[in-house]
């Protein structure tokens, strides 16, 4: 079977049980690596509370969530959700504890490329039979496929973020430079447009690349770089060319070549370089699309900002992505209840206001399209929600040990090749060798 045709076979399978699933508790739910089945709740008339461990720390989307919740328990009295508050710096530590102490929440927030591995190691259910067809079909299949194994569905995902270029407008006008416009902005132009910008005390462009592995793997996708080969079992073999280095050597040119992109921010993390962007340090600065609400709440009175059109390469603006998203516990007595709230939250204005809280781009077309009515003439966010339509899965995502590599070899490797320690060639060997000593 080709790769196209799975994925159409996994979207019809999707689509065929989750209107049974959705209407109807159904009496089993299916764990993933051969965890067997987990009973779920059916009797109507049996009151449950559920537990939905969330990860949203920005004011606005802790009431988002929190109104999602208390919308959901006014319109269900027999199945409530509680909300207890976790946080990104332990999610995954803390997961494996509770999963081998059998104390799992009933609804996890977290992201795709965190839960896979859970998910092979079977302590996740499969949620394909409970998602409606509504929310099936408002999220495109490349962001299925970052959450699936198979045809079975460990996570429903939420909202996404992009990489995107933040621009200075006064410092583009100050330097007499048009502000790139149109559906792309290739990166030979984002070159060129750095070096037009790149004045005396002044660089055109900042990037926080402390932490450069996970943009970079993303952006190859541009390029039709991907990384890895990953079978269902989340076995892979590594194929690092031109298309997975298109994105570090063009930073790399940038940074030293062209003395456009100021070094020294290849060493810093994004929050350190948005001080210099917001004080005219940078026309330009590259980073997740969350970062416009930080832009918004902290920059100076009078800065004039916006965003630039999505960055493409040869392959175009695709991108990879890992979704925030919702699981539930195959160890789960309530299986069916849980899933029925995550397809409830799923619904397109709930997402909408979650993206909105964070500046996040939802996973879902039709919380895109209310998004969009929601923020219309609000600065950046057209040609954020623009970038979302090319997200899709990165191999790397389901490859079960990229975690370990990425953390000890391709980390160390990109910034030593970002240091200058490291040619391009000895880059795209460390990348393999540290694959092959993981795999």
């Amino acid at each position: 079977m080709t790769p196209h045709r799975k994925r159409d076979t996994m979207h019809r399978s999707i689509r065929a049980i989750a209107g049974i699933g959705a209407c109807a508790a159904l009496l089993t739910g299916c764990a993933f690596g051969g965890g067997g089945a987990t009973e779920a709740t059916t009797d109507p008339d049996e009151d449950v509370t559920l537990t939905f461990q969330s990860l949203a720390f920005q004011d606005a989307t802790i009431q988002a969530t929190q109104d999602i919740v208390d919308a959901w328990n006014a319109e269900h009295p027999e199945t409530q959700v509680d909300v207890v508050q976790g946080s990104w710096d332990n999610v995954h530590d803390q997961l494996v504890t509770q999963f081998q102490g059998g104390e799992a929440p009933d609804i996890i927030h977290n992201e795709a490329s965190d839960m896979t591995g859970f998910a092979q190691d079977g302590y996740l259910a499969d949620l394909s039979p409970y998602l409606s067809d509504d929310v099936v079909d408002s999220v495109g299949q490349g962001i299925w496929d970052s959450v699936s194994i198979g045809d079975e569905v460990f996570a429903a995902p939420t909202v996404m973020q992009s990489y995107v270029v933040f621009a200075n407008t006064a410092a583009f006008d100050a330097a007499g430079v048009a502000v790139p416009t149109g559906d792309e902005l290739s990166w030979d132009a984002l070159r060129e447009t750095a070096q037009q910008l790149t004045t005396d005390g002044a660089f055109g462009l900042g990037w926080g690349l402390r932490q450069p592995t996970a943009p970079f793997m993303n952006l190859a996708l541009g390029f039709d770089g991907t990384f890895f080969d990953v079978a269902d079992d989340g076995s892979a073999t590594i194929d690092v060319g031109e298309g997975e280095l298109a994105v570090p050597e063009a930073v790399h040119a940038m940074a030293y070549d062209d003395a456009s992109l100021d070094p020294i921010t290849l060493t810093q993390s994004g929050g350190d370089v948005l001080p210099g962007f917001l004080g005219g340090q940078y026309a330009m600065y590259v980073g997740g699309s969350y970062l416009a609400q930080q832009i918004a709440d902290s920059a100076p009175e009078g800065f004039e900002w916006t965003v630039l059109p999505p960055l493409a390469g040869s392959n175009g603006s695709a991108q990879g992505t890992s979704p925030q998203t919702l699981s539930v516990p195959a160890e789960s007595e309530h299986v069916d209840r849980a899933a029925a709230f995550i397809d409830y939250f799923m619904q397109a204005d709930n997402l909408a206001a979650i993206g909105e809280g964070d500046c996040l781009i939802p996973a879902s077309e039709a919380a895109r399209a209310e998004l969009e009515t929601a923020t219309e003439g609000q600065t950046g966010w057209a040609e954020m929600l623009a970038s979302g339509a090319t997200l899709e899965a990165a191999p790397f995502q389901l490859a079960a040990d990229y975690p370990q590599w990425k953390d000890q070899y391709a980390t160390p490797a990109f910034q030593e090749y970002l240091a200058g320690t490291i040619t391009l060639e000895q880059l795209e060997q460390r990348l393999a060798d540290g694959w092959d000593q993981v795999g």
